[in-house]
C-alpha cells in the first residue's frame, strides 16, 4: 500500500470510531449534551464533516476556498474568533437535523476527500494558510500536512465523542 492509501485508511479508521459512537442512538440522544461543554454527538459529527470539507477545499483552492460552502473560514475548521453563535452552532444539532442526515453528509464528505487524495497530482503541493492567530504568519501547508491535520482532528473528536457517549448511556466505542 502506498502513502495515499495509508493516509486514507488512517483517516477512515478515525472516522469510523467517531461514527461508531453514534450507533443505535435516536436524534434526541444524539443532540443531548452530557458534559459541561456544548458538545453533543450529532454536533461533533456535523463539526468534523464541516472541518474536513473546508480543508479539502483548501487543498484544491487555498485559503480563499475555505470560505465557501459552509460558512467557516479557517483555523482548525472555522474562524473561532468573532463567530460567536455561528461558531457554537456547528457543535449542536439544529432544528430539523437528524443523526441519519448528519452521518450521510459526513459520508459524502469522506468519499469526496478520499477521491481527492487518490487523484491529487502531488501531495507536496500546498497553499499559504489563512491569516489566523493560531497559524504561524506566512506558513504554508501541503496537501499531506492538511491530511495529517485532518487525521489528528478526527481522532481528537472521536475521543470527545467516546466520552459523551459513555456519559449518555455507558456505551464505549474505544475501550
Amino acid at each position: 500500500m502506498g502513502e495515499r492509501e495509508d493516509l486514507v485508511e488512517t483517516l477512515d479508521k478515525h472516522r469510523g470510531l467517531l461514527r461508531r459512537t453514534a450507533r443505535d442512538l435516536t436524534d434526541e440522544e444524539a443532540a443531548r449534551r452530557t458534559t459541561a461543554s456544548e458538545l453533543c454527538l450529532g454536533g461533533l459529527i456535523k463539526h468534523v464533516a464541516a472541518v474536513e470539507a473546508r480543508w479539502a477545499r483548501f487543498i484544491t483552492g487555498g485559503a480563499e476556498a475555505m470560505r465557501g460552502g459552509d460558512g467557516g473560514s479557517g483555523g482548525h475548521g472555522g474562524s473561532g474568533a468573532g463567530g460567536g453563535d455561528e461558531w457554537a452552532a456547528q457543535f449542536r444539532m439544529a432544528e430539523g437535523e437528524s443523526l441519519a442526515g448528519l452521518l450521510a453528509g459526513y459520508e459524502a464528505v469522506a468519499r469526496g476527500t478520499d477521491e481527492l487524495v487518490r487523484s491529487l497530482p502531488d501531495l507536496d503541493h500546498g497553499h499559504p494558510l489563512p491569516s489566523a492567530p493560531w497559524f504561524e504568519p506566512g506558513a504554508s501547508w501541503s496537501a499531506r500536512r492538511v491530511l495529517l491535520h485532518l487525521i489528528a482532528e478526527t481522532a481528537q473528536h472521536a475521543g470527545h465523542a467516546d466520552i459523551i457517549r459513555e456519559s449518555l448511556d455507558g456505551a464505549k466505542s474505544m475501550g
